[in-house]
């Protein structure tokens, strides 16, 4: 049996030692073909190393064979070594036969390194060269999809796909399908979602959140309940298919699927938070507090939570749970304007008013353009006998609010009662 033959038939079956040991040898006495031959066994193997040693050897002695250049440079990209994977692909000549994937390879490389005009020259350059080839439409396609000119990215894939599904493990009519809903044409990339059939989660995720946008909800059911069926730890789909639920009137799906989603994903504070929004509908009102809660413990500053869980206490007339909450997350860190003035409001309820007019004095350095917090901040003022100050806001607020004639008159007799005495 020939030396390289052997070889293959000791990895076939799992002698990895032998059959490297083997070709090592062989190495030592067989010539430059059987090497190139050898070199290109280790690349399959994934021994990019021991491939790269003998490509290079043959390269210093055949400096002129570009065959040996492209899987050297093929070797550089692995390694990251960009720029020596460039220096060897420029050398390759315009006439060479090679020179075609040697510009596809060089627009990679630029592309990976953010020179994007660079990259589609190459490819253009190449277009030109052969306008047929469908690797290259697919190339510009992949291209311009990656940095977001999808128009044009259709371009490319509407040319090929009368003859190609499929290339690179990539589904033209998916590639297409993306495109159109990235520019917001929902209805064109549902049908394109609609003429192939897939397991690829990613895929369906993508297809669910196209018919989601296309107001087909019932379609995005559908298609994110078999994402679970296929891979039930894609985080991503349960609040997706929770708020789709939702839209539709179903609840208790809706909640049902975030508490699953919660079981995969037990660190998700958007989970967390869109459990509590559920529970509240439901009228759980514990369990709602207890889920945003559970939410800003694991982001003290999760604003929307913060805010949510301030209105849940507010309906139950828990002024001083509001207090504590606002109080514990700011020794945590989170600084927010809004927060001084909830909490403001809280100490206003329970009739602490030196500490309401010290929050209501921090939101205002914030606040100054909020129209609503500036007539409720004056207003305030006036009843602690801050008339002056109270005055000053509420100018402030009737600058941006100069057709509240109401709050004018009001304004006009503060200042006229303060002339009087």
């Amino acid at each position: 049996m020939d030396t390289i033959m052997k070889a293959v038939h000791l990895m076939d079956n799992k002698q990895t030692e032998e059959a490297l040991q083997l070709l090592d040898n062989h190495l030592l006495v067989t010539d430059d073909d059987k090497k190139y031959t050898i070199a290109e066994l280790y690349l399959q193997w994934g021994l990019n190393e021991k491939a790269q040693s003998i490509l290079q050897d043959l390269l210093h002695r055949y400096p002129e064979e570009n065959d040996i250049k492209i899987m050297l440079a093929d070797i550089y990209i692995g390694l990251e070594d960009d720029q020596s994977a460039i220096n060897l692909l420029s050398e390759i000549d315009a006439n060479d036969p090679s020179y075609l994937q040697a510009l596809l390879q060089m627009a990679d490389l630029y592309e990976a390194q953010g020179l994007f005009e660079v990259a589609e020259l190459k490819l253009l350059e190449a277009k030109q060269i052969n306008p047929n080839e469908p690797i290259i439409d697919f190339a510009l396609g992949e291209f311009l999809f990656s940095i977001g000119e999808y128009n044009r990215a259709t371009t490319y894939y509407e040319k090929i796909l009368p003859e190609i599904k499929e290339l690179s493990n990539v589904q033209i009519p998916a590639r297409l399908a993306e495109a159109h809903a990235a520019q917001g044409n929902y209805e064109i990339a549902l049908e394109y979602f609609n003429t192939f059939e897939t397991s690829d989660p990613d895929i369906l995720f993508k297809y669910g959140l196209t018919a989601y946008y296309a107001k087909r909800k019932d379609i995005a059911i559908n298609v994110w309940n078999r994402v679970i069926e296929l891979d039930e730890y894609y985080h991503t789909v349960y609040y997706e298919l929770a708020k789709a639920y939702r839209d539709e009137g179903r609840i208790e799906e809706a909640f049902t699927t975030i508490k699953k989603g919660l079981e995969m994903d037990e660190f998700n504070k958007e989970l967390y938070y869109y459990a509590g929004v559920l529970a509240n509908q439901l009228n759980k009102f514990t369990d709602s507090v207890d889920y945003i809660r559970q939410a800003i413990v694991l982001d003290s500053d999760y604003k929307d939570a913060v805010l949510f869980l301030i209105e849940l206490f507010k309906t139950e007339e828990e002024h001083t749970k509001i207090i504590e909450l606002i109080t514990d997350i700011k020794n945590e860190g989170a600084i927010d304007p809004l927060y001084e003035w909830e909490i403001a409001r809280a100490f206003v309820e329970n009739e602490a008013y030196d500490q309401a007019l010290e929050h209501y004095h921090q939101a205002y350095n914030n606040l100054k353009q909020d129209t609503d917090f500036l007539k409720e901040y004056g207003y305030f003022l006036v009843e602690e006998g801050e008339v002056e100050q109270a005055v000053t806001v509420f100018n402030n607020y009737l600058t941006k609010e100069p057709t509240d004639d109401e709050t004018r008159e009001y304004v006009e007799r503060l200042v006229q009662s303060k002339d009087d005495k």
